[in-house]
Order: C-alpha cells, then sequence, then structure tokens
C-alpha cells in the first residue's frame, strides 16, 4: 500500500509528516495528499460537530463522527467527510473489528464544510458519492458565499438531487433528522 505515495519534495520534515498522516484513500489505491485545515476552518468544524453532538445526545440514537473517521463506502472506497452522524442501530450491528477499522458502512447524514483551499467542484463529487453509496441526506457548507448545498437521492431514481440555500440563517434537516437544526451564523462567523 505505501509503495503508492508520492515522495515529498519538500524538505520540512514536520510538514511532511503532518500531510503524512492525513492521507485519504479513495477507491483503491488511489491516495490523495491532505494538509491539516487552517484555523477558521477548524473553528466552524468545532462548531458544526458540537451542535451535531448536542442533538444526538438529545436524541439518544445517533452517533457522531469528526473529519479523522473514515468509512468504507459499498462501492469500496474510503471517505472522511467533515462530520456524520450514523444511527446508533446500525453502529452497533458492525462487530468490534469493523467499529475499530472503516466501518464499512455509509452515514445517515455527511457534511463537508469548504476551507478556503477546497475546489467546490470536488467536494461535489464527494457529496455525489455519498449519495450514491446510501447517504440520505448531504450538507455541503461554503462559508464564502454562505451557501449550503442540500443533497438527497431521488426517491424513484435514487440519483443525487441537490438544491441550495443562500444567506439563510439556519439549516434544518429532514424529516429523518427531527428537531436538527443548525445555526448557520456561527458557523459562518467561524
Amino acid at each position: 500500500m505505501w509503495s503508492h505515495l508520492k515522495k515529498f519534495a519538500n524538505a520540512d520534515c514536520h510538514r511532511q509528516v503532518s500531510t503524512l498522516r492525513l492521507l485519504l484513500l479513495y477507491g483503491c489505491p488511489t491516495l490523495i495528499e491532505m494538509t491539516p485545515t487552517g484555523g477558521s476552518t477548524s473553528i466552524r468544524n468545532t462548531r458544526l460537530w458540537m451542535r451535531l453532538q448536542l442533538w444526538a445526545d438529545r436524541q439518544g440514537d445517533w452517533k457522531v463522527f469528526d473529519s479523522s473517521a473514515g468509512f468504507l463506502l459499498p462501492d469500496g472506497s474510503v471517505r472522511s467527510p467533515d462530520a456524520s452522524l450514523v444511527q446508533l442501530e446500525r453502529w452497533q450491528a458492525l462487530s468490534e473489528a469493523e467499529r475499530d477499522g472503516f466501518p464499512p458502512l455509509c452515514p445517515e447524514l455527511v457534511v463537508e464544510l469548504a476551507s478556503p483551499s477546497d475546489q467546490p467542484e470536488t467536494l461535489r463529487l464527494k457529496m455525489a458519492s455519498y449519495i450514491s453509496n446510501g447517504a440520505q441526506l448531504g450538507w455541503l457548507l461554503l462559508p464564502r458565499q454562505r451557501t449550503v448545498e442540500l443533497w438527497s437521492a431521488d426517491p424513484s431514481t435514487q440519483e443525487a438531487r441537490l438544491s441550495a440555500m443562500t444567506d439563510a440563517s439556519q439549516l434544518e434537516a429532514a424529516a429523518e433528522f427531527p428537531g436538527l437544526v443548525i445555526d448557520l451564523e456561527e458557523i459562518w462567523a467561524g
């Protein structure tokens, strides 16, 4: 597996090690180099994760994952959304070994939060992949545009369906996630 890693041209060892730790697998055997996020994106991610965790704690039957969790999707790729929700029943159905590794499932809700260095088209491809692998709902948050793209599966075709909200102050999830509302103003503020 490690033979697929490219050699780092930069002599900065610290940067090399930090980058190496954050590689993501996108459908064997391709590896994509990922660098750590900047400060504002980290604050946004933390705020988002906290809101999802508070909601999950109130509901009692959900697990929340941050951006360090990778999931083995049905198409064989491993993806790591910035935040995600999995129903407790599905999580508990996994073996201990599956829970300790890349859980072989697609979360019900996946969230990608664009950082200044992200390319929106690349994030849209990820969102479409999540939906085609079984996610019920996806949120692509674009802070610079103050826009949320809402991704779901078309009930008749199961193909990805997209709508967008610009300058909204709140984001309310679908009926499958009752009472889940995210204050977008605190996310945009960073």
